[in-house]
């Protein structure tokens, strides 16, 4: 059999305790599952201490992000993808509606209140504070570098019509 691997690296079983020169064995998608589970669990208690979601911040942002206000449909159609359901941003827009962070318009437009741009401003700096965090003793360039590694492994397997076990 051909092999679709470019170099010859066994993959080992995943292992919390691998020393540095383990890693290159080490399965990514274990790490890559941990990092995403660890540093979401972070950020989400930040802001639970805040009485705010993470979807909530999502929204927020899209809805001051665009060239122009978005609709309750197109907030959801563009955030769905980051939820944890398919009915999770609508409840999200109906939430802070309720809390008056949104408004909606005539047009049926969503619009930031003056509380709801000041929860942003606020969740925006605690997300810049637990980036800190997750980032110490991080460089940008190493940064830089992992994120072009995960990146070129997805190009890897979504991009090149790869699908599914090769086997």
């Amino acid at each position: 059999m051909e092999s679709l691997i470019g170099t010859t690296t066994d993959q080992a079983p995943a292992n919390p305790a691998a020393t540095d020169d383990m890693l290159a064995t080490q399965p990514i998608g274990y790490w890559s599952g941990l990092a995403h589970a660890t540093v979401t669990r972070y950020l989400r208690d930040a802001m639970a201490k805040l009485d705010v979601t993470q979807p909530q911040y999502w929204v927020l942002n899209r809805v001051n992000g665009g060239p122009a206000a978005p609709s309750r449909e197109e907030v959801v159609a563009q955030l769905t993808h980051l939820a944890d359901g398919p009915h999770e941003i609508s409840r999200v827009v109906d939430q802070l509606l309720h809390r008056e962070w949104l408004r909606i318009d005539d047009g049926q437009r969503l619009h930031l209140t003056d509380a709801g741009e000041a929860a942003r401003a606020r969740l925006r700096e605690l997300a810049t504070e637990v980036r800190a965090v997750v980032h110490k003793g991080i460089s940008d360039d190493e940064y830089v570098a992992a994120l072009k590694v995960l990146r070129t492994m997805v190009a890897n397997v979504e991009g090149n019509g790869a699908s599914g076990n090769p086997f």
